[in-house]
């Protein structure tokens, strides 16, 4: 857990670089000076709460690892108990206690606060007796310790650069989308905002049975591994399908959620269509990668994430699409839209490349296990005689 901690602060010093300047990722989106002044302003109050957020991600892994993830549920609605409120006063303003409206650059600022004051509790509740059986705070091992710190980089590398994609595939899908105007953007925002949210259920499951398949692993039980592996993912799948048809079926009524604009309406309503079917391989997608690295698999799912998702036929497609570019391109398919349907295109074959890499791997895994049955059976009766 320390050496985490060095690596987030470490990690918390590049990305708060990155985003107080963010003048590349301006110029690429071309962006107005409306719109650019707003963003400065946004991402300058983001880089304020990044070392808290990286912070608690730490706090958030430990407590998961020993299957005590209610602690960091309760923290989280604490500070969304706190965000919220917040957003409101900062976003829209109090004149009656002096509050100007402050916009978008509120709703960073409301971040940053609920950030740290959700590290603080953390820190506060690390101090609980529960902690002690992990003995945290011995002195030798807070330092930095460079073995430690090269076996966390091995596999979260990999990891980290396979969020990055999906992360960086939906930025610049938004920088591209600029080009097209504020009200192109604002639809696709609710489109990307509502993914996001659902995306909370695929997440949750596959960071539980995650969890579960790498117990069971060092537990030396292979089949409840494989077994865990192929619920959590049929169990995800089931339920995101369920969820998009529910999004499709109420895809005229959830636009107005977000605002009353009927032009924004309008620019919302194409693309959430492509939303109910992206959350559904999306959630295919991520649940396979997560059981993947309780099997320690992490670099060829990121090279799949980078070939076939939102980076190879997803931002690629999509520009293709949105932008007509070479001509002939049908008109329903430019604009935001061709960007969702590359995505989901993107994500579909990413979904299939993991789910038959999952396969192949619990298929072997298995087929190892059986061999190793004799001779597990061997060394426990040996070691029955020994004891005699």
């Amino acid at each position: 857990m320390w050496q985490a901690l060095w690596l987030a602060l470490a990690l918390a010093l590049l990305g708060c670089l990155a985003l107080a300047f963010p003048a590349p990722f301006l110029a690429l989106s071309k962006a107005g000076p409306e719109v650019a002044a707003k963003v400065r302003g946004y991402l300058l109050a983001l880089a304020v709460a990044l070392p808290a957020a990286l912070l608690f991600t730490v706090y958030r892994g430990f407590n998961n690892a020993v299957s005590r993830p209610k602690a960091v549920m309760a923290l989280q609605l604490g500070g969304l108990a706190l965000k919220l409120p917040l957003s409101i006063a900062l976003v829209a303003g109090v004149p009656a206690l002096g509050i100007p409206a402050l916009d978008v650059v509120g709703c960073g600022n409301a971040t940053a606060v609920a950030m740290w004051a959700q590290t603080a509790a953390a820190v506060l509740l690390a101090r609980d007796p529960f902690y002690r059986r992990f003995d945290l705070y011995a002195p030798g091992r807070r330092r930095p310790h460079g073995p430690s710190i090269r076996a966390l980089l091995r596999l979260g590398v990999p990891m980290g650069l396979a969020i990055g994609v999906e992360v960086t595939g939906f930025a610049f899908m938004a920088i591209f989308i600029s080009r097209l105007g504020a009200t192109p953007v604002a639809g696709h925002q609710i489109a990307a905002n509502l993914v996001s949210l659902l995306f909370m259920m695929p997440l949750a499951l596959g960071n539980a049975s995650s969890t579960l398949v790498a117990q069971r692993i060092g537990a030396g039980d292979i089949g409840d591994a494989r077994r865990l592996g192929w619920h959590g993912l049929q169990f995800g799948l089931g339920l995101a399908a369920l969820v998009g048809a529910a999004v499709f079926a109420g895809r005229q009524q959830v636009p107005q959620l977000y605002t009353d604009n009927p032009a924004v309406v309008a620019a919302a309503l194409p693309l959430l269509a492509w939303v109910a079917l992206f959350h559904t391989v999306d959630a295919a997608q991520a649940v396979a990668a997560f059981v993947l690295r309780a099997w320690r698999i992490a670099t060829l799912p990121t090279m799949i994430y980078v070939l076939a998702a939102l980076w190879g036929v997803g931002l690629g497609g999509g520009y293709v699409l949105a932008f007509n570019l070479g001509g002939g391109v049908p008109l329903a398919w430019q604009g935001a839209r061709g960007y969702w349907i590359a995505s989901t295109a993107g994500l579909t074959l990413s979904a299939v490349g993991l789910v038959g890499l999952l396969a192949w791997v619990l298929k072997q895994r298995g087929a190892a296990a059986v061999r190793l049955k004799p001779a597990a059976a061997a060394v426990a009766a040996a070691v029955a005689v020994a004891d005699g």
